[in-house]
């Protein structure tokens, strides 16, 4: 395969990557054009960015790669198995060995240097004087097991498996960094890793103080045909460029692709040369993929609007379908969605966007670990397992294609993996019994989100109590709050941000005052 093509879309929809904290987003929509793929491409943009200001005159050394000795199944003390852990760690502004710990963790990818230098939580460590760690998720990034990736090791990939390593790592990790018993550790995430977060904060509220969980999709669900909801509000939304007419010119747009696909051949070919395709549309589960990774461009450019490498915000995709509109001449929106294919592609160095249903089945089957780091087949396995998180278009205001419906992503768990579609039904059923669903029993959890983010829809956006609370940045998009501050950033974005460092504080004190009248 042409190392240059545009890889195929993945049949799930993830949160995808959160930018500078490594990939984290659950679902998966399609090909290099899914949120997954585009949120690794943002990530990787953001990191090196740090990485390039790192190296600058008068800047703090890099921060510290370590490796971590967990046991492989944390539940069962006779199996001797073990993998090594990836983590980093930066002391940088550590002020004395009682201070805070912040512990950045890592989801469904590899997570850099970067998860330490910048964004949460190494904006808020000077002022509060933390030792800031990052912590790979295991089977993600350079975590993975010795023995691949097929069925028999992937039954020790779930986040309760997770849950376990960031427990043993808080334990080791103090002993190898001398960090004082009265420390007071919080987590920090976003995406799936932020449910992790609070999921760390909720089991395990004797070794875990806090938690800032960022755009945490806590509650499972099968179908989420939610998220084209938020989409299609927020192609309307005037404050991000968005509006009525554009959210029509997206529907006009993909009713457009829809007919050439049932004209017939001819149709289909020429359609094939003008969106760039690798190859044709004869089978039907293809133009069904093609449908998944164009829903899955606008949704990108939604999910991350603004952010600092996406290729295309909401303002920029309406202009492309309005195009025309200003001097007095009819748009016409599928030249605009043609155009905007084009756009992320040339962002995304590929040449070709590729949507072949059986290459997708074909790198999912693949149990050797990618070099990539994505790791699209680990998170297809959460999906089928614990979370579902499939996008779908079943709500008649989704301005899409109905296609491609549910049952054409479960089949990828049955096709992949042996496993059935009642199993998935199951596992997310039990995923919400376990955590709790959009009301965790926790304390000393702040759950932060954006409204344009069409995530947080299964993430808490309304307090709970007094000490489990919640920020819904307006106009905000997925885990914006954790990216690098810029000067463009929205007042409402810096007052978020703001409330976050005065949250812990508030909790911190807490914590110092009842260490001083002699409480826990």
């Amino acid at each position: 395969m042409d190392a240059r093509r545009l890889p195929p879309r993945t049949g799930q929809h993830g949160p995808g990557p959160c930018a500078v904290a490594g990939p984290s987003a659950p679902g998966f929509p399609r090909g290099v054009l899914s949120s997954r793929r585009l949120g690794e491409h943002i990530r990787r943009f953001q990191e090196s960015s740090v990485l390039g200001l790192s190296l600058g005159p008068g800047v703090a050394a890099r921060p510290r790669e370590g490796w971590l000795e967990q046991p492989l199944d944390p539940f069962n003390a006779s199996d001797r198995r073990s993998f090594l852990q990836r983590y980093w760690i930066s002391d940088q502004h550590w002020a004395s060995r009682d201070g805070p710990v912040f512990l950045h963790l890592g989801g469904e990818g590899s997570l850099g240097p970067g998860s330490v230098m910048r964004g949460h939580p190494a904006a808020l460590a000077p002022a509060l004087g933390a030792l800031v760690i990052g912590l790979e998720h295991r089977f993600y990034g350079l975590s993975i097991p010795a023995g691949g990736l097929d069925m028999a090791q992937l039954r020790f990939l779930s986040s309760r498996h997770a849950l376990a390593d960031v427990v043993s790592a808080r334990l080791a990790l103090s002993r190898l960094h001398n960090v004082s018993s009265s420390s007071r550790w919080v987590c920090f995430g976003g995406s799936y890793a932020g449910s992790l977060a609070a999921w760390a904060r909720l089991k395990f509220p004797h070794l875990l103080f806090a938690a800032v969980a960022s755009s945490a999709p806590v509650r499972a669900v099968l179908d989420f045909s939610a998220y084209n909801e938020v989409v299609s509000r927020s192609l309307t939304n005037t404050a991000i460029g968005g509006s009525p007419e554009c959210r029509a010119a997206v529907s006009t747009a993909f009713a457009e692709v829809e007919r050439r696909l049932r004209a017939g051949e001819e149709a289909r070919t020429a359609l094939r040369a003008e969106l760039g395709a690798c190859s044709s549309l004869g089978r039907a589960e293809d133009r069904e993929e093609l449908l998944g990774a164009l829903q899955a461009l606008v949704g990108g450019a939604v999910q991350y609007d603004g952010q600092a490498g996406a290729p295309l915000s909401v303002r920029q995709l309406c202009g492309l379908l309005l195009e025309g509109r200003r001097n007095g001449s009819r748009p016409v929106p599928y030249h605009g969605l043609r155009r905007a294919v084009q756009v992320v592609m040339h962002s995304m160095g590929q040449r070709c966007l590729s949507f072949s249903r059986a290459e997708t089945l074909a790198q999912l089957r693949v149990t050797e670990p990618q070099v990539s780091g994505v790791g699209d087949r680990q998170w297809l396995y959460q999906t089928c397992t614990e979370f579902g998180f499939y996008v779908t278009c079943e709500d008649p205001t989704c301005p899409f294609s109905k296609l491609p419906a549910l049952p054409s992503q479960l089949e990828l768990c049955e096709q992949v993996f042996g496993l059935s579609t009642w199993s998935t039904v199951q596992a997310v059923a039990q995923t919400n019994s376990y955590y709790g669903g959009q009301t965790p029993v926790a304390t000393q959890v702040l759950f932060v989100n954006g409204d344009m983010d069409p995530w947080h829809v299964l993430s808490v956006t309304q307090d709970l109590g007094p000490s489990v609370s919640a920020l819904l940045i307006p106009n905000a998009s997925h885990c914006l709050d954790m990216a690098p501050e810029r000067p463009s950033d929205t007042p409402s974005l810096r007052l978020g941000r703001q409330s976050i460092l005065q949250q812990l504080q508030t909790w911190l004190k807490m914590a110092k005052k009842s260490l001083v009248s002699g409480g826990v």
